[in-house]
């Protein structure tokens, strides 16, 4: 919806400068897709007197624009016109008020003694042209535009967002974070009620007048797609090399970035060999994957920072037979180029507001070092070099080993080599697999699995495998009890 400037001035005197002004601003391809200009002589009879009207337009424009000459104009019983009654209004409310001074030999005493008023409070600009007028107009309008979030320069992350509040982010999702950057990072603040914008400064997710970043929303929304509709990661395993129906599976994940990496990486590791590894001195076992999962959560998240949100296009996770291709819309920074990204080279993220809070919480080992890492895990599994492209899109290729058991055209040993399975029963055969014959925290079984996020864990591995009856509590009474731990039941025990 349009900002409406109230257009205030003596109208006898000022009456070309008013009408130039309201029309520059309607035809002005820039001005004209944000404000519309209120001018009094322009209102439609209405059953009120004129000082009513012109105060109540006052009060609801959101820019008072005063235009200031020779002459102070109509008095009321007071002695005040209605210019500064006007001006009292738009001051009372806390309107933006923008004022200009028309060069002028001699001025009325009452206007003198109304201009030494506002420039107690605002700072004014002069013209002697109605060229002057418009130009100077338009630089303070721009300069509006700027300063509350409707021009925005640099990364999409760091922009603010002109509609959003605090009551649009998720206390949940901020206590979630803290709690695990406190865990991993050691983050300085505790989460309380009363620390939300103090951790949100603390990653300058928010401004000092306390205006949202688009990053805030990316991380913490309670909807993050009504913010970034194209906030998503569309996951596709193919059964053969090439882009081809029908698919093996196909899904589409959303909600915040964390919650995105997450399931995306899930899906991957779910849908990959994996077998449980050698039990350790503790008697643990952990599973071990065709992929090294540190490499393919460096390639997502790398995905989820380095894209360009501007873009309607996903983020693409699609695993072939032979690899995995991950797109993300997007360009390498300036500066940037393939050959740099396979050797040592310097951080520089596209949402640069990203990278911390994506770090602090462990979803990363140090922020610029991704590729490298990827590269370095990936050799050290005995696989092929990663490979990265720029094209239309950025694209890393992690190659699978060719020749083993992703032969099997669903290309994970630990679901169902029919491929009748359902995605939900892989996860929760992947919990049976590490869980074995021990008894685990929640906590000890996610991080077996490699998982981070709470509501992933228990959304599709914990309480599918409790409503299926493979998982039990160790004190069912007390289902919230601290230290609450689980163990396979019998049916659980028959499947490993």
């Amino acid at each position: 919806m349009p900002v409406k400037i109230f257009i205030s001035s003596v109208q006898n005197e000022l009456q070309n400068e008013r009408l130039e002004l309201a029309k520059f601003i309607r035809r002005d391809a820039l001005l004209q897709k944000y404000f519309e200009p209120f001018l009094f002589e322009e209102l439609p009879a209405k059953d009120i007197t004129a000082e009513e009207a012109y105060l109540t337009e006052a009060e609801n424009s959101e820019i008072y624009l005063g235009i200031l000459g020779e002459q102070y104009g109509y008095e009321d019983e007071a002695g005040i016109s209605p210019t500064e009654h006007e001006y009292n209004v738009a001051t009372d409310s806390q309107r933006y008020r923008i004022v200009v001074l028309k060069n002028c030999k001699k001025r009325h005493v009452k206007e003198e003694r109304f201009i030494h008023k506002i420039e107690q409070d605002v700072i004014r600009n002069t013209f002697s042209t109605t060229e002057e007028l418009l130009t100077t107009v338009y630089a303070a309008l721009v300069q509006y535009l700027t300063n509350y979030g409707y021009l925005q320069y640099g990364p999409f992350d760091c922009h603010v967002n002109t509609e959003a509040t605090l009551a649009d982010l998720d206390n949940d999702k901020i206590r979630w974070w803290c709690e695990m950057a406190r865990e991993v990072r050691k983050f300085p603040v505790v989460f309380t009620e009363g620390t939300v914008q103090q951790i949100l400064k603390n990653l300058r997710l928010i401004t000092e007048n306390g205006r949202i970043t688009n990053a805030a929303l990316l991380l913490f929304a309670k909807d993050t797609q009504r913010w970034c509709l194209s906030a998503n990661i569309k996951c596709i395993q193919f059964y053969g090399t090439k882009v081809e129906k029908p698919l093996a599976t196909q899904q589409i994940y959303e909600g915040s970035l964390f919650e995105m990496i997450d399931q995306a990486v899930a899906f991957v590791m779910s849908h990959i060999d994996a077998h449980v590894g050698e039990r350790t001195t503790s008697a643990q076992s952990s599973l071990e994957y065709e992929l090294p999962m540190q490499a393919v959560t460096e390639a997502i998240v790398n995905a989820v920072f380095h894209r360009d949100y501007n873009s309607n296009g996903s983020i693409q996770v699609m695993l072939f037979k032979n690899r995995l291709e991950i797109w993300n819309p997007g360009r390498l920074p300036q500066g940037m180029t393939i050959k740099k990204l396979n050797g040592e080279h310097i951080s520089l993220p596209v949402n640069p507001l990203l990278a911390r809070p994506i770090y602090l919480a462990g979803y990363v080992e140090q922020v610029g070092t991704g590729t490298n890492d990827m590269i370095s895990r990936c050799i050290s599994y005995g696989l092929q070099r990663p490979e990265f492209y720029q094209q239309e899109e950025f694209r890393v290729i992690l190659w699978r080993k060719t020749g083993n058991e992703t032969g099997n055209e669903t290309g994970n040993e630990t679901g169902n080599e029919t491929g009748n399975e359902t995605e939900l029963d892989l996860f929760v055969k992947q919990l049976i697999a590490v869980l074995g014959n021990q008894i685990l925290t929640a906590k000890e079984i996610k991080e077996k699995l490699g998982l981070r996020g709470d509501d992933n864990f228990r959304k599709n591995y914990l309480n599918p495998a409790l409503d299926g009856g493979y998982v039990a509590m160790l004190y069912p009474d007390n289902p919230k009890r601290r230290g609450q731990a689980y163990r396979l039941t019998k049916k659980g025990l028959g499947i490993i």
